[in-house]
């Protein structure tokens, strides 16, 4: 009689990944608790709330995740660059190379994860928005540092610099997902540091 081989254990950070890549994907509302307990390799729906507590919890974790990942590059470089210009130059392309990535989906979790939600998962967007929020608050407190390091003149609408640089990086993501090659992208972000020094000095 054949011996019945031992199940596999189930590992949390490993299922954690695969909720993250499909989010990540397909987006909130588009990510049934089906899908994921199909990801993780077929576990029941008790195990699957046991582990995660639920699908809006497993979200939020999820997020948690991609910061560790895929944002803490991004705000390495944003923080490395020696001026104003050279680290907004390095966010662009750290974000291109991250947005871009063949072993990931294309795009920004932060940008497609949860967009256009019903009503009852609003509370979802307005999360995702608060994310993004927090991401051009990180970039205008590096371009704060820059006044007070006079790489900066004080009348700088850093505020300004801060939207327009975020409003870029969403774009990009959406370009990304759109199947634009990393060679637009690029592209696209040495144009929008071109213009550094006008947009630099909107008041």
């Amino acid at each position: 009689m054949a011996r019945v081989g031992r199940p596999r254990e189930f590992d949390r950070d490993e299922a954690l990944g695969k909720a993250l890549e499909l989010f990540w994907s397909q987006g909130y509302e588009g990510t049934t608790l089906t899908d994921l307990q199909k990801a993780m390799g077929g576990i029941t729906a008790p195990s699957f709330y046991a582990a995660f507590g639920s699908k809006e919890d497993l979200f939020r974790e999820t997020v948690q995740l991609y910061n560790r990942v895929e944002g803490a590059p991004l705000l390495q470089a944003l923080m490395e660059g020696r001026t104003a210009r050279s680290s907004i130059g390095n966010l662009l392309k750290a974000a291109v190379e991250s947005f871009s990535n063949p072993a990931n989906p294309r795009g920004c979790f932060m940008v497609l994860g949860a967009i256009n939600c019903g009503r009852s998962n609003r509370h979802i967007e307005t999360f995702m928005q608060e994310q993004r929020a927090l991401r051009e608050s990180v970039i205008k407190k590096r371009l704060r540092k820059a006044i007070n390091e006079g790489d900066l003149p004080k009348s700088a609408d850093i505020g300004g610099l801060a939207s327009f640089y975020s409003a870029l990086l969403d774009g990009l993501a959406l370009h990304a997902r759109d199947g634009a090659p990393r060679k637009t992208l690029l592209g696209i972000a040495e144009r929008a540091m071109d213009a550094w020094e006008i947009v630099a000095s909107i008041r």
